[in-house]
C-alpha cells in the first residue's frame, strides 16, 4: 500500500542516503554502487576467513526515521515500504536517480504480484503478550508462504528489481538458486514466481511430498540431493547449490556468506519487534529466544535490534538466547570455543580470531542430524559470527532443547495461541521451557520468542 506522503518525491539529504557493504571477516569494502553485492570478492583468495558482507548505513537522522515509521504504521502496511529508508537497496536506488515514488511503486507492484501468487502480501506480523505462556510472541505464520523466510527473499527480489530497472546489470537469463529443506524453498518459489524469475531449488531426500508438489506448482526446478560418498563434509544440498553458483546462478538464499543482502529483509523483523514492544510495554524487552539453523533469522533480527539501539529506540538489545536442538548444534559448539578464548583475550579479539580462522571454530556437524525440528538441522551455522557477536555483547547463551520439549512447545503454541506451527517454528518457545525446567527463568524479565513457520 502506498503511503499518503508519496504523492510527490521524498527529498532525502546526502548523509541519509549513505550505505555500503563491508566484509565482516576481512574488512573488504565494496563500491557502494555495486549491482550484485552478494559475496566478498576476497573469499576465494582467503578461504580461511569467514567472509560475510554486512550493510552499513549512515546514522544521520536514524532516530527520526524510526519515529516516522512508527507514526506511519497505519499508512504503510508492508515492512518493505515502512522501513525502506533503512535499506541499502533503497539508498542505492535513490543515489542513482530513482525517485521515492518510483521506488514505492516498484515495491508495491512486486508485493501485489506476491499476493496474486500466495493470497497475501507483506504486512506487519502480530506481536503481543500471552499470559498462558508468560511470554511475548511475534507470530510469522500469517506471513507470505507461512514463514519468516519470505522476508529474506522479498528483500533480495526488491534489490534485483532495482538494479534491473536502473540498467546496472542484465538479469534476463540469470537463474536463481537456493538450497533448503522446506520453508525457505517455498518462500523463494513464491517470490521468484511473482518476480517472473526462474528458480532452481536443491532439497534433501527427506523433503515432504507436499512441499515438493507445491514447489513444482510454483514452476520451480526441483533437484533432490542425496549425500554422495565423494562429497566433503556438510549439507549435500548446499554443495549442489554452490556448484550452481559457480555455473552462473544467482544466490536467492538465506546463507549469508553467499548473499549478504539476505539479511536485509530479515532485519525488518527486528525493527518491527523493537517498535511493537516499545508501543505496547513501558518495560524493555530483556530476553529474546530465536531458533538457529543456518543463522540468517537470528542474524537479521539481532542486527535489526542493534540498529534500533543505536537509534535510541530501545535502551539496549535484549539478551539473546539462540536455540538449537540437542541432536545437532554447530553454533553451540562454536560459541563455546569463542567464549573460552574470550576469557583470556577479550570478546572482540576472540571473535576476530575466529572470523579469520573459520575452520578452527565453525565446521559441519559430523553426522547426518535428525530432529522433529528439521528446519534448524543445518550442518553448519553459516551466519554464526554475527550471532556470536550478539551473544557476547548481550551475555547471551545457546540453549539446547530435546525432542520432547520441542513437541511440548509446538503443542503449547496451539493450545495457548491457536497457532498451528511446526516444531521448528516454535523452537524459541522450547528454549524458554528448557530454561524454566532448569530453574533459570529470570522472573520479572520481559521475554519474547518468535513463531516462524506453519505446520505443513
Amino acid at each position: 500500500m502506498v503511503a499518503s506522503d508519496n504523492s510527490r518525491p521524498q527529498e532525502v539529504s546526502g548523509g541519509e542516503l549513505e550505505s555500503r557493504l563491508v566484509c565482516a571477516g576481512c574488512g573488504a569494502r565494496l563500491d557502494p554502487s555495486t549491482a550484485l553485492p552478494f559475496g566478498c570478492p576476497e573469499a576465494s583468495a582467503q578461504p580461511e576467513i569467514d567472509h560475510v558482507l554486512r550493510v552499513r548505513i549512515a546514522e544521520d537522522g536514524l532516530r527520526d526515521i524510526f519515529l516516522a515509521v512508527a507514526a506511519a504504521a497505519s499508512d504503510e502496511r508492508s515492512p518493505f515500504l515502512r522501513f525502506r529508508r533503512l535499506m541499502h537497496s533503497y539508498r542505492l536506488a535513490r543515489r542513482l536517480g530513482m525517485g521515492d515514488v518510483d521506488y514505492v511503486e516498484l515495491v508495491s507492484g512486486l508485493d501485489r504480484a506476491v499476493a496474486e501468487v500466495d493470497g497475501t502480501g507483506f504486512v506487519q506480523t502480530p506481536y503481543g503478550y500471552n499470559a498462558g505462556l508468560d511470554l511475548w510472541i511475534k507470530d510469522e505464520t500469517g506471513n507470505v508462504s507461512g514463514s519468516h523466510k519470505a522476508r529474506h527473499m522479498m528483500g533480495l527480489a526488491v534489490h534485483l528489481e532495482v538494479v534491473s530497472r536502473l540498467g546496472l546489470v542484465d538479469l534476463h537469463d540469470r537463474e536463481l538458486a537456493i538450497a533448503s529443506c522446506g520453508n525457505a524453498a517455498l518462500a523463494a518459489s513464491i517470490v521468484a514466481k511473482a518476480a517472473g524469475r526462474r528458480l532452481r531449488v536443491f532439497v534433501p531426500p527427506s523433503a515432504k511430498p507436499s512441499v515438493l508438489r507445491r514447489l513444482r506448482e510454483l514452476d520451480a526446478v526441483v533437484e533432490v540431493c542425496p549425500r554422495r560418498p565423494e562429497d566433503p563434509p556438510g549439507d549435500p544440498c548446499y554443495h549442489r547449490f554452490r556448484e550452481a553458483l559457480a555455473g552462473g546462478s544467482l544466490p536467492f538464499s538465506c546463507q549469508g556468506p553467499d548473499n549478504g543482502l539476505t539479511i536485509q529483509g530479515g532485519m525488518t523483523l527486528g525493527w518491527e519487534l523493537a517498535l511493537q514492544h516499545r508501543a505496547q510495554s513501558p518495560a524493555p524487552l530483556g530476553q529474546l529466544f530465536v531458533q538457529v539453523g543456518g543463522g540468517a533469522l537470528a542474524s537479521g533480527v539481532s542486527q535489526g535490534l542493534e540498529l534500533a539501539e543505536r537509534a535510541g529506540i530501545v535502551p539496549a538489545q535484549p539478551r539473546l538466547f539462540a536455540v538449537q536442538t540437542a541432536n545437532a548444534h554447530p553454533l553451540h559448539r562454536t560459541f563455546e570455543r569463542v567464549r573460552e578464548l574470550a576469557r583470556s583475550t577479550g570478546a572482540e579479539a576472540a571473535l576476530a580470531r575466529a572470523q579469520r580462522h573459520r575452520r578452527d571454530f565453525m565446521s559441519p556437524w559430523p553426522e547426518a542430524p535428525e530432529s522433529v525440528a528439521d528446519g534448524i538441522l543445518d550442518d553448519e551455522t553459516y551466519d554464526w559470527a554475527s550471532i556470536v557477536e550478539t551473544l557476547l555483547a548481550t551475555d547471551g547463551e545457546v540453549v539446547l532443547v530435546d525432542e520432547d520439549t520441542l513437541v511440548r512447545a509446538r503443542d503449547a503454541a496451539e493450545r495457548e495461541l491457536g497457532v498451528l506451527a511446526c516444531a521448528t517454528g516454535t523452537s524459541g518457545i522450547a528454549g524458554v521451557l528448557t530454561r524454566r525446567a532448569a530453574g533459570v527463568d529470570d522472573p520479572g524479565v520481559h521475554k519474547a520468542a518468535l513463531i516462524t513457520g506453519v505446520r505443513r
